[in-house]
């Protein structure tokens, strides 16, 4: 089999169809559906199933869509790394929001310090999604902080960092000294959208409490919930980080709940067949680096 033999393949999975994907890529469609046969042919299994002139990835398609992304992404590394060996490169970095907030912009001028020819690419979404990409190779590697079971990744700790509860300076709870759950579960929440890193580890803690939240909001804005915790609209938990700079402002106040002692790892991860250059370690050297992390928090 040939890397034509793949980019077809993907082509088709990408395009939905035989017809779409020959006319992406300026090939008759009977040199499309040979292709695909013979893929199915060489490896002995079933890459599609036709039901009614559409195709249907099968599991074991979709297992080899992904090995074949990765493969012709490899390839393309080769080619693209051959031609600019030593002059000029691109780094294709994936972040969850609070890191990509905080963290990432430091990382990457510090490392633009180093290595100025390096272009380098960010995707900013929330931790489901970014692992999403890793998996897909849709980034290089990424920075995290959700929990990660997937054993195609490999996951390395960076920091450690506290989510704590937040009320406005005028609600009820913001003199109230220590405050237990049962108080905590009558209140509005104000919340990061469902497959935020922060959200899932407070909706587990929830759970193993027997306690059911249902926000009034939902944001995938930091500084939108600030806001509106800050205007008494109701509570919420978020990183400490993020939140430090309205706590020392008097925007909001921390609200103390003995009960609830949440930490959560960031993390940088990236696919385990991932070919790391010599650019992608140094970036994740720096990034690991304990007084980098430190002089970042205090800044």
């Amino acid at each position: 089999m040939t890397i034509r033999h793949l980019r077809i393949f993907v082509a088709v999975c990408e395009q939905g169809s035989v017809t779409k994907a020959a006319n992406k890529l300026y090939l008759a469609q009977p040199s499309v559906s040979l292709a695909i046969s013979e893929l199915e042919k060489f490896y002995g299994v079933k890459l599609f199933d036709r039901i009614s002139r559409r195709l249907y990835l099968t599991d074991v398609g979709s297992q080899f869509l992904n090995y074949a992304k990765h493969i012709i992404h490899l390839f393309d590394e080769l080619e693209s790394g051959m031609q600019n060996w030593g002059s000029s490169g691109v780094l294709k970095i994936g972040s969850s929001i609070t890191i990509g907030n905080y963290f990432l912009p430091q990382f990457v001028t510090k490392f633009k310090e180093i290595h100025p020819q390096i272009k380098i690419y960010v995707t900013i979404e929330n931790s489901q999604i970014i692992e999403d990409h890793v998996i897909a190779n849709n980034v290089d590697f990424a920075f995290t902080e959700g929990i990660i079971d997937n054993p195609k990744l490999v996951v390395t700790n960076f920091c450690e960092d506290d989510l704590i509860l937040i009320c406005g300076p005028d609600h009820e709870l913001a003199e109230a000294g220590e405050v237990d759950l049962e108080t905590l579960s009558r209140q509005d929440f104000i919340l990061r959208e469902r497959g935020s890193g922060g959200r899932n580890i407070f909706d587990g803690a929830m759970l193993a409490h027997d306690i059911k939240i249902t926000p009034i909001w939902e944001s995938v804005s930091t500084q939108a919930i600030v806001r509106a915790v800050g205007k008494g609209l109701g509570i919420s938990i978020l990183p400490h980080l993020l939140v430090k700079d309205a706590l020392a402002e008097g925007v909001v106040k921390q609200i103390n709940v003995p009960e609830l002692k949440l930490k959560r790892q960031l993390k940088i991860i990236y696919h385990k067949n991932k070919y790391l250059t010599p650019a992608i370690k140094d970036f994740l050297a720096l990034c690991i680096d304990d007084k980098n992390i430190i002089n970042f928090k205090n800044s």
